[in-house]
């Protein structure tokens, strides 16, 4: 029987959830058509869910003929529901295959895909990105996202065990955060207002009422940047706790990389095929700092003096691998509520945490004085006024506090082995895309 309505019909298993010990069962699985093979009076096909891949054999004689018949006309991406029976099959690569009684064709797909579904590759990144939802149902695309799934559980799960709140701030706000010409203006009413660059200064103020706040929540930055590892729209995984330094951030970050790391290799050990490239992380991952790293390029020939960024090819001179710390970067760069070192003023009590020459983290410990911030605004060429409604949060007991932001997008590439930025975001925008 086949219909194209949902009607009473309910899926009873999942891929994943149906083995070769269910031989005889009589089962309901729902999903998209993957691949349609017809040999004659037998026709194979593969239905692929959200989980995995599903064999189906229909084979004159085992099933209706009209079944047989409208699953053979099936185009890839075609939506189905099928109720038949578990038979065990040497041949079949689990073992089992399905063999159906009833069919539903929810949406039969006339056109032909932009690319094989099945495909483990698609050069042209722009065609993949210009048919999203269509490339996302590719294996590889399911693997990486079901993994940034399992690393965003495994991060909140650390911030519950280590009692912080998580905290939602806003998005839209009146100036700019770090200052800079990194951002998005917008149309607010009838005022000028930007989004947010990060949540950084709500996120101190928080701090001085809750002391442990974190924030998993989109950033904006208007760089022009046209590299695969750059967006203008991403999610940063922030935290910010008071009576600590940065170096307490460092010990943070290191236990929160571990974590996410051990649920993409757990994410792989069940599912082998996502082929991800996952890193080792230390136990202690290595912290040098930036007057270190200086002399170190310096030596290998690197056109570099003190102050100058630490630019990634330079990086690569002095061979730096995994994960790392960079650490006392000078302060004149850094943002007005970065914190000076106690031994020299022009360092700052900074870090970067990088994976080979990509940078996944910043943070620092945080100016904590009122008159030392309205200083370090007033350095930075910035109104402390406009920044009253900050300024005058410290006047109430700030406590010595650090944090620091991780960018989600770039730590996954860190785990999975990821080239591309575009291809660990679900929806990118960068200085050339603004849809879908």
């Amino acid at each position: 029987m086949i219909e194209t309505e949902l009607g009473e019909m309910r899926r009873t298993h999942y891929s994943d959830e149906i083995t070769q010990s269910m031989d005889g069962s009589k089962v309901t699985v729902m999903g998209w058509i993957l691949t349609v093979r017809g040999h004659g009076n037998i026709c194979f096909a593969t239905i692929s869910d959200k989980n995995g891949e599903l064999p189906i054999v229909a084979k004159k004689g085992s099933c209706p003929e009209d079944v047989r018949e409208e699953i053979s006309s099936l185009k890839p991406h075609s939506s189905v529901g099928l109720t038949g029976m578990v038979k065990s099959s040497e041949k079949a690569p689990r073992g089992f295959e399905i063999v159906p009684q009833e069919l539903r064709v929810f949406s039969k797909v006339q056109k032909t895909p932009p690319f094989e579904p099945t495909a483990k590759t698609v050069k042209n990144i722009d065609t993949r990105l210009e048919s999203r939802p269509i490339d996302l149902r590719r294996a590889p695309m399911r693997h990486i996202f079901n993994a940034r799934s399992m690393v965003l559980q495994s991060v909140r799960n650390y911030f519950v065990q280590e009692q912080f709140i998580e905290i939602n701030t806003p998005k839209i706000i009146a100036t700019a955060t770090e200052g800079g010409a990194a951002l998005f203006s917008i149309f607010y009413y009838n005022k000028e207002a930007f989004l947010a660059q990060s949540p950084q200064l709500y996120k101190e103020q928080l701090a001085m009422s809750f002391e442990k706040v974190c924030e998993i929540a989109p950033i904006f930055r208007a760089e022009s940047s046209r590299t695969n590892r750059h967006l203008s729209e991403a999610i940063s995984i922030d935290l910010e706790e008071a009576f600590v330094d940065y170096g307490d951030v460092m010990d943070r970050i290191e236990q929160i990389i571990t974590a996410a790391a051990r649920a993409v290799s757990a994410y792989a050990k069940k599912h082998p095929d996502a082929e991800f490239s996952i890193p080792i992380v230390p136990e202690k991952i290595p912290r040098y700092t930036y007057q270190e790293l200086v002399e170190r390029m310096q030596k290998a020939g690197a056109k570099t003096e003190w102050g100058d960024d630490l630019y990634p090819s330079n990086l690569k001179k002095i061979g730096l691998e995994g994960f790392y710390f960079i650490t006392d970067w000078p302060l004149a760069p850094k943002p007005f509520y970065v914190k000076e070192s106690a031994s020299d003023p022009k360092i700052s009590e900074s870090f970067d945490l990088m994976f080979g020459d990509l940078e996944l983290s910043s943070g620092s410990t945080r100016v904590e004085k009122s008159e030392k911030l309205s200083q370090r605004l007033a350095d930075k060429g910035l109104d402390p006024e406009k920044f009253g409604y900050h300024l005058g949060a410290f006047e109430y007991g700030v406590p010595p506090h650090a944090g620091c932001g991780i960018g989600l997008e770039r730590l996954l590439m860190a785990l999975t082995g990821t080239e591309n930025i575009r291809d660990v975001t679900f929806y990118p925008r960068d200085v050339d895309r603004l849809a879908p």
